[in-house]
């Protein structure tokens, strides 16, 4: 079993491990929801292959999240995106919304983003129309900030940073 990375009351962050993938890939029921959560270059339907191979499996750092019972409850990724510390993926279970669980998972991978990265600011994408997740961000101090130049979907998606000495 993998170390934990991070622990906040009894939950853990830990590097994902391939059953996990296995069980978030049922996590999503519609091309509507694999979008919302992936993008709109994100394969649905998608295979196992297609999956791994959209969320950058083994190239990019993957972390699920358990509860004080060691059940998979979220999901998100790191890594570092012109000179930030980028968060991507990030999802929590569909039949545990609006419990304060992706704030936890967020607050997590901060903490492990810093712990892994030099940087100043994280920064993440949402779609304009992810209400939730958008609103969940906000809360934690994230602010739209300028689209990169170089990056597709600016109407659809919103930029949002925050400094990386924020304590959300």
């Amino acid at each position: 079993m993998a170390k934990a990375s991070a622990t906040d009351d009894g939950w853990t962050l830990m590097p994902s491990a391939a059953e996990d993938i296995i069980e978030l890939m049922t996590w999503f029921r519609s091309r509507d929801d694999v979008e919302n959560w992936g993008g709109p270059e994100f394969r649905y339907p998608f295979t196992t292959e297609a999956f791994l191979e959209d969320i950058n499996w083994g190239r990019t750092r993957t972390f699920s999240l358990t509860d004080t019972a060691d059940e998979f409850a979220a999901f998100g990724q790191l890594y570092k995106r012109k000179g930030r510390i980028h968060l991507a993926r990030l999802i929590t279970h569909p039949d545990r919304r609006r419990q304060g669980i992706g704030q936890r998972l967020i607050r997590l991978l901060m903490a492990e983003g810093r712990r892994v990265y030099r940087s100043n600011e994280f920064s993440l994408f949402v779609l304009r129309e992810n209400r939730p997740a958008y609103e969940c961000y906000r809360s934690l101090g994230f602010v739209v900030s300028d689209y990169p130049d170089d990056t597709p979907y600016a109407d659809v998606c919103y930029f949002l940073t925050l400094p990386a000495e924020t304590q959300p």
